[in-house]
């Protein structure tokens, strides 16, 4: 699986992505809206976890790779997640932190979405986030996706779900 947009390339992700998934995950500011950063076991067990989703699923996180250098700069991609007790689609994304604010998210985000449409012919995909997490909203606000609820959540707090349907894919601009 492979999926190109004008900047990135969207692959599945191996082991030779762990040290610069591993400098991404475990950053206490990139991961400040999760529970904690990740460790290395946990960065290793978020590269299997993905690799068994691309079997089971068909689909999961995807190494974000920067086309101009060949370095991998993040995860993003499709997995299913609960949200509010429902096992659903949600586009999902972590970009290096000194790389944020230059779109990076949005357009892998874009890609992703363009794939559950597209290819697997999905009738709706989800973001969800803690509720702090600004950027990850906007992200999702800047790609159609629309608010649909905010819940508590043991986890977050409270939880933002965002959502954008197949028909309003399609129908955009």
């Amino acid at each position: 699986m492979l999926i190109e947009t004008e900047r990135l390339i969207l692959r599945e992700m191996n082991f030779e992505d762990f040290d610069a998934l591993y400098g991404i995950l475990s950053d206490a500011e990139t991961m400040r809206h999760y529970p904690a950063p990740f460790d290395k076991a946990k960065v290793k067990s978020w590269i299997d976890r993905n690799q068994r989703r691309y079997k089971e699923d068909g689909f999961g996180l995807w190494a974000v790779v920067l086309k101009k250098t060949g370095e991998v700069i993040g995860d993003c991609g499709i997995t299913l997640q609960p949200i509010h007790g429902e096992m659903l689609p949600e586009i999902g994304y972590h970009i290096r932190r000194d790389l944020w604010r230059n779109g990076y998210g949005s357009e892998a985000a874009l890609a992703s979405m363009k794939y559950a449409f597209e290819t697997l012919k999905l009738s709706a995909v989800y973001s969800y986030m803690k509720y702090t997490n600004a950027a990850s909203y906007g992200v999702a606000l800047k790609n159609g996706m629309r608010f649909v609820e905010e819940y508590d959540d043991p986890v977050n707090i409270k939880t933002r779900v965002y959502r954008i349907t197949r028909e309003e894919w399609l129908n955009r601009k």
